[in-house]
Parts: C-alpha cells; structure tokens; sequence
C-alpha cells in the first residue's frame, strides 16, 4: 500500500510538470491570438485608404494603437505609421514571406500580418506582444500548480507515516508475541491488526502458538501415562529386591530401584506441570558431588577408576536439579554402557566469568560420529539414541551448547557448557 501511496504522488507530480509547459504555451497562444484581431481591426480601413492620416487615425482607435504597440508598413510609397519594434531586415524577410509570421524580440514579439492594398501593393501591420502579456497569468498559476504538489507531497507523506505506523506497531506485536512464545509462554497471542499482510501473518500466528500447545499437553499427557504405566514393574521390582535379603548387592539394587522410582516420580510431575525452568538454578557442583557418591558404587564394583575435579566450588546455573541430574546421568551412564569394565573416566567442572563447562571424559573407543550421536533418535548400538540429546537440551535451556570431541584420556569427551545464573 505504501508503495502504491508513492506511486500515485510520483504520477500526480509527473503530470503537473507537462500541465504547467501547457499553460505556458497557452498564455502564449492566447497572446498571439489578441495580436492578430488587433492587426485584422486595422484591415478594412487600410483596404479602403492608404492616405496617411486615415491610416494614423485608424490606428488610434485601437487598443493596441493607443498603447502604442500597433504600426503600418506601406510599400508604394514606403512609409511606416504608428510605433514599430522591428527591424528593416525583419520587414523585407515579411514581405518576401508574404504569409502571416512573428518575430522575436528581445522585449517580446512582433505579429506580422500582410495585406494587399488597391494604391500602396502589399502593406504589413505588425502587432507588437511585449514579454509580461505572453506570460500573463501564468506564473500565478504556477504558483498554484506547486501549491498544489506540495499539498500532495505532503498528504502522501502523512498518510505514507500514519500507514507505516500502522505497519510498525503490528509487525512489532508480532515480534513480541513471537519472543514471548519463544521464551516458552504458550499463551502468547497477537493481535490481528495492521495491514492485510500483517494481520494474516498474526491469524497464522495464533493458529500455530494454538497447534503447538495442543501438541504439547498431548505430548505432555502421553508421557506422563507411560511413565505411570512404570509405577506397576518398579513396584515389583522392589519387593523382588527385598526378597533378596540382607547383603551389598541387595541394598545397591534397592537403592538404584528407589532412584529409578523417584525418577519416574519426577517425570510425571515434570509431563503434569510443562516445561521446567527453575530461575534460582542449582549449584552444579553439589549435583555432581551428588551423583558421584551413586555412581561410584558401580564403577568401583567395575574397577574403574575416577576423579572428579573442580567440584569444590560452587556453581550456580539456570536449571532445575531434576533436569541437571537427568542430564548428567546420561553421559555417566553412556560411559558405563559403551566401554569395556575397568576404563577410568574423569568428571570436571570448568569455572568461567559467564559459564560453567561440565566436562565427562573416558579412556575408552571414543565416539567415531559424534554429529550423529548428538542429532535425537540416532543410535548405533541398540539403546534409543536420546542420552546425549537429553543434555544437549538441558544446555541449550540455559543459552549454553553441547560439544562432543577426544579428549586427553584418549576416548570420548562431552563438554556440557551450561550459562551462570
């Protein structure tokens, strides 16, 4: 529309320059015109006498005549009456040319006008149009033209900011509904206002913000079943674990079924109440601590040795300790389920100004694609392929990234660069 709004005042002044050329050349034609019925006024007097006081007297009956603007050329005898304003050549060229002409001159221009007379042969009135009466009214209404774009400029111009204003405010509630649904609040919607192509990029807006909460309570609902439909084997699980009795191996498999039982718990509650951000965070150093002590029993049950570093200070990222946990777990757990018994990894926390990088290291094969061990679902040894995924996730929540490489022990090194809070 605005470029339709320019067009239109581009047209409109494109065609009051050729208008006022046009009123140029009327005034001009209109003051040529006056000038030859001034010379015709002269005819039947000079058509019945040439005798020079008739012939004065005629031409002070004229309005041009009285101003002095008005002459008579006679041939036989040569004689000139009234004021002429040209020159003898442009008289001689006139009764060569024996036709009606004008002349050019530097105050105006002169109408020539010829005439066969009985007594004087051929007679030239010439009718003399001074400059300001070729011009008359026509700066005036070129004043008028330009008042006339400039009132359109300046209407364009206003219309052309009330529309872009328009434009603006709708296309920026569409950027901030858009930053707001992006932040994870479902509920964004925009208005549909502005121009037609606004308004129905906010209709589809809101179509979609409304598709993707639907998907994801559905989404939401389906995990949360299945993880409840967990509840009943974990139950079993744990009687058949106090069935075993009294003994190590008895309490480290009722402990992993509890952890396993809590975990589930944790998802339900996570599925039930949407996606989690914990803005007070948690100190990633006490969860590493933390999942060590579960860890350690089946590496050392393994014999594979460990260190942990960095984890004595304290940091404080934007998750929840579900979600960090949960994260962590699954790189431990991909250490112990893809390397042989007895390979030693390391845990270390990375403490920088603005980040904090968890870093999970193993002397084992390494990972031989790791773009492909990242990209969700994709699996090469049977498991389901969400393990890196998960972490990936949880680092990306907090405006961090996951980097998979070798590391120093030789095998795979996982970097979890997670943002302070």
């Amino acid at each position: 529309m605005l470029v339709a709004l320019a067009a239109t005042s581009m047209v409109a002044l494109a065609f009051l320059i050729p208008l006022a050329i046009v009123v140029k050349n009327a005034a001009y034609t209109r003051a040529l015109s006056e000038a030859e019925k001034q010379a015709n006024a002269l005819t039947p007097a000079l058509v019945i006498t040439t005798r020079p006081q008739e012939v004065r007297q005629a031409i002070r009956s004229t309005r041009y005549g009285a101003q002095q603007r008005l002459a008579v050329h006679l041939s036989a005898p040569s004689a000139t009456y009234g004021t002429s304003h040209i020159t003898a050549q442009d008289l001689d060229e006139a009764r060569k040319l024996a036709t009606a002409s004008t002349v050019e001159r530097p105050d105006g221009v002169a109408y020539l006008q010829p005439l066969a007379t009985s007594e004087s042969g051929l007679a030239i009135i010439e009718a003399f149009v001074p400059h300001e009466q070729l011009t008359h009214g026509v700066v005036g209404t070129w004043w008028l033209l330009a008042g006339v774009a400039v009132g359109l400029v300046a209407v364009s111009v206003l219309v052309a900011d009330r529309l872009g204003a328009r434009a603006v405010a709708a296309t920026r509630a569409l950027a901030e509904g858009a930053r707001r649904m992006g932040q994870g609040d479902l509920t964004a919607r925009v208005p549909v206002k502005g121009p037609p192509e606004v308004a129905e990029a906010g209709k589809a807006f809101n179509a979609m913000a409304e598709r993707v909460r639907h998907l994801l309570a559905a989404e939401r609902e389906v995990v949360a079943d299945l993880s409840h439909r967990l509840r009943t084997p974990l139950t079993a699980l744990l009687l058949d674990a106090d069935a075993l009795g009294q003994g190590s191996g008895a309490d480290r498999i009722r402990t992993a079924v509890q952890g396993l039982e809590r975990e589930v718990g944790e998802i339900i509650r996570a599925a039930r109440s949407g996606l989690r951000r914990d803005d007070g965070g948690v100190d990633a150093a006490d969860v590493v601590r933390d999942r060590l002590v579960f860890w350690s029993a089946l590496a050392d049950d393994q014999e594979r040795p460990w260190a942990v570093r960095g984890a004595d200070r304290p940091a404080q990222v934007p998750l929840s300790r579900t979600d960090l946990t949960a994260a962590l777990d699954a790189l431990l757990g991909n250490v112990f389920r893809y390397t042989p018994e007895g390979t030693r990894f390391a845990v270390t926390l990375v403490h920088q100004a603005d980040l904090v990088a968890l870093v999970v290291e193993d002397a084992g094969p390494g990972i031989p694609d790791a773009g492909r061990a990242v990209r969700r679902g994709a699996s090469g040894g049977g498991s389901t392929g969400l393990g890196l995924d998960i972490a990936r996730r949880a680092a990306e929540s907090t405006g961090g990234s996951l980097h998979v490489d070798r590391g120093p022990l030789g095998g795979a090194r996982v970097q979890l660069r997670l943002r302070r809070v």
